[in-house]
């Protein structure tokens, strides 16, 4: 039977068609515009983001905190976004999530767009609770309650107030001299009854037999009084003060003398000189009024020169025809004449037209060795009648001003290597007159450098290996460049390379962006915020602005040819603080050569940043307290936060002392200790402490340390 040709038709062709269209599929449309969207991270360090498109596309803006795979393209979008949590400013370890916006600029044909897209990045969490050990004995000594192992921080800030009270034995009032006269000639409880005591001896006897107290120890006080020598004082008070012939019980507590507290100095501007309490200075001015700096000690300062008659280095400068030195021989160097004993740091056209007031000598001098108290009038309504302090306060140091550097800011390797063989006892040529200088240097400062090879740089060093083995230390600014690149005379092996910090708003002081850190930065000392970009946490102001977190010193306007005060920052400010502490360290009798001058300083430096010396820090801070053993002046107790890369953080700490820091990735230092020499920097060096160190990231995100307990 044959099929009919109208049944076979319609069914080839729908076979027909089904073979077209596997043969031959449609493409997918794909969209022509970016849409915006949200990228969560969460706690991962780096994050997909894909958006099919048809077009081309490019990142216009990306957050410093931020990097993109890719930055522009055609076709889908397929990058990898990385966060880097630590380039957020966040002292106050409190932005539980950080969330920026990439912008994505679109073409596709004829249309054109912008799409943003959100990243979100969750901080990793540090926790803990830190406690006032010492606060902790007083509560157990006192026997308010013998469970207490740790006392809780008085507030957020961090401080206790609380004295320490350890007791040695109790004291004990009886209420007959019957029964006072039996306890002091050690009556026990047999031999009162043998000699037909009242019941009332027998029974206090009986608690003095109970708690072991012999007769040996037990001493008279009057007034029906007696001292009880016992280890276990909770245990005596219970006893004591159950027995009713006892009119009272306490523990004999320790008292000791209170720390008076730290200088504070009147001077009109001192207020602004915050890198001095930073140092501890305030305790080591107030061990320097006791009488103990009384070795003379000279610091070279080789630089652009000196103001003489600037008022507030009146009496502290060694003069003309007293050593000081120009060593400059180009008359074109400012001052129009070559080579003499006149370091003045001259006017000149270009500064008395431009008011300039940058006498970088005159500043570094004065961080040094500014005088305290009123200084003579100058003739001028405006200006200070007391001005600044200078680092070097009633001890015998004296700033020799040595002219190395010309007016124009240059300074050549030869003069360089001449005024640190001059400065430190060689003789040199003086406009053909062989002259020694009569009062070499223990420490000279030289803030000044640049980027030049090791093998340029050999005059240089030479020279300062010769001052080193004549005794002197050696002081350099590490550079200005905010890179890795050695600076020299920093560099050299001889010398002292000075890196800078700034305040950060946390107890740790951070690393100044603009130090150059290299492997031969051997410490650190407050430089300033960057100029550009300035920090205000110092809390002070002048002329009603908040001042930056500059370094305020002595300066000149050459506009009106009167000294003046001025604000600078640079491992140039930072180096002169080394320079300053050497010498006291020196004129206190502490130490005595260069190498263990610089030993200690080693030593006693508050470690930043990695622990241990690094490239940014050097072995730390100085300390001025703790390298000049000054006493205590304070006994607060705090958290000391910051990360391997020189970060600084400050969680609030509650009322019980607890903390909760919300932190980017990387390696912490979270350091519980008192701080006794009032410059709100917990356990330095010589202070109490207890480090803790944890590494928080993907996969660690929350740590908690638990108690931090510090002692005495």
């Amino acid at each position: 039977m044959k099929r009919s040709p109208h049944l076979r038709s319609p069914l080839a062709a729908l076979l027909t068609l089904s073979l077209t269209a596997c043969l031959q599929p449609t493409e997918p449309v794909l969209p022509s515009s970016l849409s915006d969207q949200t990228i969560n991270l969460s706690t991962d360090i780096s994050g997909t983001a894909k958006q099919a498109f048809k077009g081309t596309w490019r990142v216009v803006n990306v957050p410093d905190w931020l990097s993109v795979s890719a930055l522009s393209g055609t076709g889908d979008v397929n990058v990898t976004v990385t966060a880097y949590r630590a380039l957020v400013p966040q002292t106050a370890a409190n932005m539980p999530k950080l969330s920026s916006d990439l912008t994505l600029s679109w073409t596709s044909g004829t249309n054109s767009g912008t799409a943003i897209w959100t990243v979100n990045a969750n901080n990793y969490t540090l926790t803990g609770r830190v406690v006032d050990g010492q606060t902790a004995q007083s509560l157990k000594a006192s026997g308010t309650d013998a469970q207490i192992t740790a006392q809780p921080l008085a507030g957020p800030s961090g401080g206790s107030g609380g004295a320490a009270a350890e007791a040695r034995g109790v004291i004990v009032k009886y209420r007959s001299a019957a029964v006072h006269g039996a306890a002091l000639a050690g009556a026990t409880l047999s031999s009162a009854a043998q000699t037909g005591q009242s019941q009332s001896v027998q029974r206090s006897a009986a608690v003095l037999n109970r708690l072991g107290i012999s007769p040996a120890a037990r001493r008279n006080l009057g007034g029906r009084s007696i001292v009880l020598e016992t280890a276990d004082t909770a245990a005596a008070l219970e006893a004591l003060r159950a027995d009713p012939n006892v009119e009272y019980a306490v523990p004999n507590a320790v008292l000791r003398q209170q720390a008076a507290g730290p200088v504070v100095p009147a001077d009109q501007y001192a207020g602004l000189q915050w890198a001095f309490p930073l140092l501890g200075y305030g305790a080591v001015w107030r061990d320097m009024e006791g009488g103990s700096y009384t070795r003379p000690v000279t610091v070279a300062v080789i630089d652009t020169g000196v103001r003489f008659d600037h008022p507030d280095l009146a009496g502290q400068l060694w003069k003309p025809g007293e050593g000081a030195l120009d060593v400059l021989s180009d008359p074109t160097n400012g001052d129009g004449n070559s080579m003499d004993t006149d370091p003045t740091d001259p006017s000149t056209p270009e500064r008395v037209q431009s008011r300039a007031i940058d006498s970088h000598g005159t500043h570094v001098t004065g961080i040094i060795a500014a005088r305290w108290g009123t200084i003579a009038p100058v003739g001028c309504d405006a200006c200070s009648t007391s001005g600044v302090v200078g680092a070097s306060y009633l001890a015998p140091i004296k700033v020799l001003p040595i002219r190395a550097i010309d007016a124009k800011g240059d300074i050549t390797l030869a003069d360089v290597a001449l005024s640190v063989r001059y400065a430190a006892g060689q003789s040199v040529l003086v406009n053909g007159v062989r002259t020694v200088n009569p009062h070499p240097a223990q420490v000279m400062n030289l803030s000044l450098g640049g980027e030049i090879s090791a093998e340029t740089a050999a005059p240089m060093c030479e020279a300062i290996a010769e001052a080193r083995s004549a005794g002197a230390l050696v002081v350099a600014a590490a550079g200005n460049a905010g890179n890795n690149v050695p600076n020299y005379p920093a560099a050299c092996e001889a010398a002292v390379s000075v890196g800078s910090v700034s305040l950060s708003g946390a107890s740790a002081p951070a690393h100044a962006t603009y130090s150059s850190a290299y492997g031969a930065v051997q410490l650190s000392a407050p430089g300033g915020t960057d100029p550009y970009t300035p920090t205000t946490f110092n809390g002070g102001t002048i002329n009603g602005i908040t001042f930056p977190d500059m370094i305020f010193s002595t300066g000149w306007d050459y506009g009106l040819n009167q000294p003046t005060y001025m604000p600078e920052s640079g491992t140039s400010q930072a180096a002169p603080q080394v320079a300053a502490l050497a010498a006291l360290l020196i004129s206190k009798g502490v130490t005595s050569t260069a190498a263990d001058t610089l030993a200690r300083m080693n030593a006693t430096a508050t470690d930043l940043g990695a622990a241990g010396r690094d490239p940014q820090f050097g072995f730390g801070m100085i300390n001025a307290a703790a390298a000049l053993n000054a006493p205590a002046t304070s006994s607060s107790v705090g958290l000391r936060l910051q990360d391997a890369a020189g970060n600084a953080y400050q969680p609030v700490l509650d009322s019980l002392g607890r903390f909760s820091a919300l932190l980017p990735n990387g390696t912490f230092r979270a350091v519980a200790g008192r701080d006794l020499n009032s410059n709100g920097v917990y356990g330095e060096v010589g202070e109490p402490q207890v480090e803790r160190s944890v590494n928080l990231g993907p996969a660690n995100p929350s740590t908690d340390l638990g108690t931090l307990t510090v002692g005495n």
